[in-house]
């Protein structure tokens, strides 16, 4: 972030994936966390279709409160001032939601890499970006929980 753009008062931050330590965040992102005044974590359950079709979905969303978790431990390891609440519902909706209360001026997405995505996450960036129109900053987590680049979008 450049010392010419407005400061980040309110971030949301999409977890659909955890890093497995706070130090596997990218750079950009630490750094965005950290200058955020206040950051607001949802964490969208990610069920398959099967099982979303199912109804079949407990497992999911233990997964995503303990997502939910790691994530608020490392935003207090970096001195964010973080919450987050255990949304329920498909993807957009757990975002617009969150949007929609939090009010947020920037989004931060960290979803898992493209062997490992899932139906929902696919084409997820574009779909935040044409419906929200947010600076939006995302990065790709690995299946060991690294993270690859942040990009603008």
């Amino acid at each position: 972030m450049s010392t010419s753009e407005a400061p980040v008062r309110r971030l949301l931050f999409v977890a659909d994936a955890a890093v497995a330590g706070v130090h596997d965040l990218p750079p950009e992102a630490r750094a965005l966390l950290s200058s955020a005044a206040e950051v607001y974590v949802v964490t969208p359950t990610l069920p398959g279709r099967l099982a979303w079709l199912a109804d079949d979905v407990d497992q999911f969303r233990h997964l995503a409160d303990e997502r939910l978790d790691a994530v608020l431990g490392h935003m207090r390891s970096l001195g964010a001032h973080a919450s987050g609440a255990h949304n329920r519902g498909s993807v957009l909706t757990v975002i617009a939601d969150a949007v929609e209360e939090f009010k947020p001026d920037h989004m931060l997405l960290g979803v898992r890499s493209a062997e490992h995505a899932n139906w929902q996450e696919r084409g997820l960036e574009e779909r935040l970006q044409k419906r929200f129109g947010l600076p939006l900053i995302s990065y790709v987590v690995d299946s060991r929980g690294h993270a690859t680049g942040a990009e603008h979008a």
